[in-house]
Formats: C-alpha cells, structure tokens, sequence
C-alpha cells in the first residue's frame, strides 16, 4: 500500500525529529556539576562552554562533537553561555552539528556562573574541562580555541585517570 504523500513526509519529518533531538536544559553551575559527576567510574568528561557568537567557539566545535562520536568512554557536555533570547539560535546549531541527547543553556547571572563552573575561568570562551574517568576530579582546562593535539592529549590523560 503506498502512503499518500502527505502521509510520507510526516513519517520522514517524525523519524528525523526523533533521531536528531536534542534537549537542552536551562540551567546552574551547581546543576551542570551534579550531571558531570554523575559519569564518575564510568566516562571521562569533556565539558565545553561555548557561544553561537563566539567564532572560536563554533570552530572547534564539530572535532568536539566528533570526539563524543569517536570515544566510547567520553562524554562530552555542552554548554551555551548564549542569552535566553538566542535560545532558537542554539537549538538550531545544535541541530546543525547533529548534537543529540541532554545540552545546557545557562540559567545564571554571568559571575555566579563562571565562578561556579571553575574558580581559574575568567569567563573567555570557549572555555574547556577534562574530568578523570575513575576519579572524577578536573585534570585540564582551559580558555580559547585549543589543536586538535592539545583536545586529544587531555582526553587520553582524563581516560587513564
């Protein structure tokens, strides 16, 4: 039995919703945290602040998103410093890069925020965080667009940890 067209193309617009879904969660330092530390003993941790304003931010990008794809024991965390007014702009980019699963948009005055994430940020962007797979704890960070080399050398040490 064939569909009638209408029919085809809602099927193919559902299935693709399904598969490219992000969810992206407004919320605090504390609570990006609390999700972080939930992967302690099973994955290291990649965490990724970043902004669809910030060029670095959406040049080093897609070798995040490729390194979540690529590393089985890494999960990679992303979080937009965009305004709440850009929500559409980040949802759409996170599409874009075919980022599925839980990202987080931040839901806290700018100064609570970086110091809650990492008392070192200065707030540059993009800012970046190795978490050890067994013990959980920070083994990298930093601020700016990084080499590809710099990402892959602080994911191995977050892997061995």
């Amino acid at each position: 039995m064939r569909l009638p067209l209408f029919q085809t193309v809602l099927s193919f617009l559902l299935l693709f919703s399904a598969c490219s879904r992000v969810d992206l969660v407004a919320t605090d330092s504390k609570t990006i945290h609390e999700h972080v530390s939930s992967f302690t003993g099973e994955k290291a941790v990649l965490l990724n602040v970043w902004s669809t304003s910030c060029v670095p931010c959406v040049e080093e990008f897609p070798m995040i998103v490729n390194f979540g794809n690529e590393i089985n024991d890494l999960e990679v965390v992303f979080v937009s410093a965009d305004f709440d007014d850009q929500l559409g702009a980040v949802k759409d980019f996170l599409s874009e890069q075919k980022v599925t699963g839980i990202s987080f948009i931040k839901n806290e005055k700018d100064q609570p925020f970086i110091n809650g994430i990492h008392p070192e940020w200065s707030g540059l962007l993009p800012f970046t965080i190795l978490y050890g797979k067994i013990s959980g704890k920070i083994l990298s960070f930093w601020e700016g667009k990084e080499s590809e080399s710099k990402f892959r050398a602080a994911i191995q040490l977050a892997l061995n940890d």
